[in-house]
């Protein structure tokens, strides 16, 4: 491969990519705004001034393609004297409000300002005043004065959105970004906008002003809504989530996520109604009670079944380990009448990153084994033997069967027994006899599969009481590299939840069908040895970008 060097240092790029990229990929970072690698390039920030042998004159990196032998300086004495002219220009008319800026933290002006300014201003000149507060669309806030017109939005909006929603108007120093007249920055990506921004111009006004980036903890995770699986970061402050962005994979979303996943698919972690705890029908009354008398008495009402007389619904919510953990625990009841449901809204998709299907594993659920075994029932056959009376026993895993049709409300209700995990409060957990709390997908370790056969990893951001539990019999010496990281997840609200494969855990014990499960990791293991798709994983492999599945075949358990 051609090589140039790079401050001294000597890498390898490939034909194509330019100055800036080749340095990126080896871990150098040139200063830039207007640049991003999934935009074309603009070119009009000029930070990114770098001093190349045998050229007359500074070149910008984001534009000026490597080629082989080409020796670069990015911090020598005549790059560094244009790379502060140019911070010193482009703070002339931006506002001192760092105090009050959302975007403190993780603001590219204000850590260059700090790495490259001169420190002091020579314009004396009142500064520009612009429209702040602008509503550009329904939940886009943009401050003019913020702005340094680096373009990033409008290309996004161009490029990636594919709706040119968004452009500059008027000229020098008055220049602004704008809807086109009568339009609203209405996309339904508009929020990528808000990560793109360099600058604190555009700002999320769902979680604008709500907490500073170094007050909250980061965990890596999946987006829950849809069957894309956007690889997220959940932001969390004393035990609540305040807001989701996108975390980087080429292989699923690139650098995006939809505002319908970042805005929609968190709120009930910590939501009025969630299931605190387990609960049991007395009197018509759900009460809460202890988890082990929930147990015994959910196993006890179990046993009054015949095999043919209950059923089994998995969920497209739940992680691979929930479902196949329920898989498990329903065959050793001898219950082959298993289903589940994959919510498609058909029409609500595009090439971009939104899918039809609207969970995040209906395919890791049929992987491990979730539908009907040879002469069981698919989800409409058991709703017939409901009303006909032959299944007269229902256990409900993470879904909400009676909110798919009246006619289905009105077949649950006349149940003798109906067995719920749930993590918020629904149409199903009103008509149950046992309620048990479940971890909602920030509470817990699992794995779902997109719709490519992509299995990924999610894992807790939020902590339950269960954690609790379990970190006071740990050996707290392995945490302390964690430091007030983990001292501010522990704070906060906790609710009293389980993932559901430990239900299913404590359950089988009760009936004398053990599983021994005692981690999330477990689960998979026994998956990664009994499932051909997952032939050899674990949590390891799986890492932090996921990995593909070879699915040849309908997996079983």
């Amino acid at each position: 491969m051609p090589t140039l060097t790079v401050d001294g240092k000597q890498i390898e790029f490939k034909q194509g990519q330019t100055v800036i990229e080749a340095a990126r990929n080896a871990g150098i970072d040139i200063p830039h705004f207007c640049w991003h690698p999934s935009l074309s390039i603009s070119g009009n920030c000029r930070v990114c001034l770098v001093e190349i042998e045998k050229m007359p004159k500074l070149a910008i990196a984001c534009s000026t393609y490597a080629s082989d032998g080409m020796v670069v300086q990015t911090h020598s004495q005549k790059a560094d004297e244009a790379r502060n002219a140019v911070m010193e220009f482009i703070l002339i008319n931006h506002p001192l409000d760092c105090p009050i800026c959302d975007e403190a933290g993780e603001c590219k002006l204000q850590e260059y300002a700090y790495a490259n300014g001169k420190g002091e201003s020579r314009f004396e000149e009142i500064k520009n005043r612009k429209d702040k507060r602008v509503q550009l669309g329904p939940y886009i806030k943009f401050d003019g004065e913020r702005c340094i017109s680096c373009s990033r939005c409008i290309r996004f909006s161009d490029e990636i959105a594919k709706q040119n929603q968004l452009t500059f108007v008027q000229r020098g120093d008055h220049v602004t970004i704008t809807t086109f007249p009568g339009e609203s920055f209405d996309n339904p990506y508009t929020l990528n906008t808000t990560d793109i921004c360099p600058v604190g111009a555009l700002t999320n006004q769902d979680f604008r002003f709500k907490s500073r980036v170094w007050e909250m903890s980061k965990t890596d995770s999946v987006c829950i809504g849809c069957a894309r699986g956007c690889n997220t970061e959940i932001w969390v402050r004393n035990n609540q989530i305040l807001r989701l962005t996108p975390r980087h994979n080429e292989e699923v979303n690139n650098y995006w996520m939809c505002d319908k996943g970042r805005l929609d698919t968190f709120k009930n972690v910590n939501a009025d109604d969630r299931v605190d705890g387990a609960y049991i029908r007395k009197e018509g009354q759900l009460q809460k009670t202890e988890w082990d008398d929930a147990i015994k008495i959910a196993a006890k009402k179990i046993k009054e079944f015949k095999n043919g007389e209950i059923a089994f619904l998995g969920s497209a919510y739940g992680t691979c380990e929930d479902n196949y953990a329920m898989v498990k625990f329903a065959k050793t009841l001898g219950v082959t009448s298993i289903d589940f449901s994959k919510h498609v809204v058909e029409g609500d998709q595009d090439d971009i990153l939104i899918r039809e299907d609207k969970t995040p594993n209906s395919l890791g659920a049929e992987l491990v084994g979730v539908k009907p075994s040879s002469g069981g029932m698919r989800l409409e056959g058991i709703l017939r033997a409901i009303k006909d009376g032959k299944i007269k026993a229902l256990y409900v895993m993470e879904d909400d069967p009676a909110s798919f049709s009246e006619e289905f409300e009105q077949a649950i209700s006349k149940l003798d027994l109906l067995i719920v995990h749930a993590a918020n409060q629904n149409k199903t957990t009103a008509l149950a006899e046992v309620v048990f709390g479940a971890s909602a997908y920030a509470e817990k370790n699992g794995t779902f599969v997109n719709f490519q056969g992509r299995v990924q990893r999610i894992r807790p951001a939020v902590s339950t009481s269960e954690m609790d539990r379990a970190v006071d019999g740990m050996n707290m010496s392995r945490w302390d590299k964690f430091g007030t990281k983990f001292d501010r997840w522990m704070q906060g609200h906790k609710y009293d939840a389980k993932p559901s494969w430990k239900i299913f855990t404590s359950l089988s014990a009760q009936l004398g069908h053990k599983l021994k499960y005692e981690m999330a990791e477990n689960v998979f293991a026994e998956i990664s040895n009994s499932v051909d798709a997952f032939k050899g994983l674990d949590y390891d492999d799986v890492g932090e970008h996921g990995a593909q599945l070879e699915i040849k075949q309908t997996a079983t358990v």
